[in-house]
């Protein structure tokens, strides 16, 4: 488990810096109704993890 983790350590990084924008996001941006995201808070923060796990996964390199 500890393995895992400090291998994935950039992606949980991004996954968590992601749900604290998408969360923000929401807070300060998001519209009260029409919009299926934006609307609703869970899934704003959802959504924020997912792009920003993808983001950071971009940066990560593979070890040969």
């Amino acid at each position: 488990m500890k393995k895992f983790l400090l291998s994935n350590l950039l992606i949980i990084s991004g996954i968590l810096a992601g749900a604290a924008t998408g969360f923000l996001y929401w807070k300060f941006y998001g519209c009260t109704h029409g919009c299926a995201i934006k609307s609703n808070p869970y899934l704003m923060t959802l959504y924020g993890m997912l792009m920003g796990g993808l983001l950071f996964s971009f940066f990560k390199t593979k070890k040969q």
